[in-house]
């Protein structure tokens, strides 16, 4: 039997028993592709950057499911915290804070002592849980601070999306820190219409995927990763298709499809996706996905 479909390392799967090469697709959760190095491009350049009065930001937007997470997560993973050899002093070169839902500025100062082990007294006047934050990142010496669901501290009438404006201004300007953002739209749509930081945050898209090239290779990537003893053809046009139609271009949502479908190809033992498979899953699509103003993004 020709495996030239698998990648070498995941061919030793197929030995494995049933319940270990389920394990192995549900635990499946990272592709690369273009967009997505892209964006580590730009964060890596941030993270560089020569400290300045006016830092350059990153506002990464899409649709909840499409891989925000997993890249910034990802990327943040490269930096973990550490104990520098010459002086035993802790750094923290890059931070990533899930914003607390309906959070006001409170809130937000302490999750981030929370997310840096930093003790607080929670009666504190927010002006004092500032400069703690402030002096806890400097102590740090953070290089990046990256605000994943970003939307939830800019949530809210226009005055409480404006003290979280302000909130982020001060943070960057007080530690020459660049920060990056991630969201779906509501997020893009505050910082747009607030002019400084609108100059200052760039906008990249994770748009859904569409036909083509790029959404091709994706399909060939996830061939290549599920351990099964067949070829699925994924990239055979009306699969493709199908994919895109149930999984509506979200990333999130095409990748549960195949590992559904790839576990239940184990199970019957057809060892492949098939059309057929595919349109008897037992799949129900979110398709309640927040809508937002497109943003200029590129196409893949």
């Amino acid at each position: 039997m020709s495996l030239l479909h698998l990648h070498p390392d995941v061919v030793a799967k197929l030995e494995l028993p049933v319940a270990e090469r389920r394990k192995a697709i549900e635990e499946m959760k990272w592709i690369s592709y273009t967009r997505a190095r892209l964006i580590a491009q730009k964060m890596h350049d941030l993270l560089h950057h020569p400290p300045c009065y006016r830092m350059p930001n990153l506002l990464v937007v899409g649709d909840t499911g499409n891989g925000k997470t997993h890249i910034i997560r990802r990327f943040a993973g490269g930096y973990p915290y550490y104990t520098r050899e010459e002086d035993g002093h802790l750094i923290a070169p890059v931070i990533y804070l899930q914003a607390p839902t309906d959070a006001d500025e409170r809130s937000f100062y302490h999750a981030l002592l929370d997310i840096t082990g930093t003790p607080y007294r929670a009666a504190d006047r927010v002006d004092r849980k500032q400069r703690q934050v402030i002096n806890t990142l400097r102590h740090l010496e953070t290089r990046l601070l990256i605000i994943d669901e970003i939307q939830h501290v800019l949530a809210g009438n226009r005055t409480r999306q404006r003290q979280f404006l302000n909130v982020l201004k001060y943070l960057s300007n007080e530690l020459m820190l660049p920060l990056v953002g991630a969201g779906i739209g509501t997020a893009f749509n505050a910082i747009r219409n607030d002019e400084q930081l609108a100059s200052r945050f760039e906008p990249i898209g994770l748009p859904r995927w569409k036909m083509g090239e790029e959404y091709l290779r994706l399909l060939l990537t996830f061939e290549r990763l599920l351990p099964l003893k067949k070829p699925s053809n994924l990239a055979e046009e009306k699969v493709a298709y199908k994919l895109l139609s149930m999984s509506e271009g979200n990333l999130g949502e095409l990748t549960k499809i195949l590992q559904r479908a790839a576990i239940q190809a184990i199970h019957t033992q057809e060892e492949r996706v098939s059309l057929s498979m595919l349109g008897q899953l037992d799949y129900n699509p979110n398709a309640e996905r927040a809508s937002y103003e497109k943003l200029m993004m590129d196409e893949l």
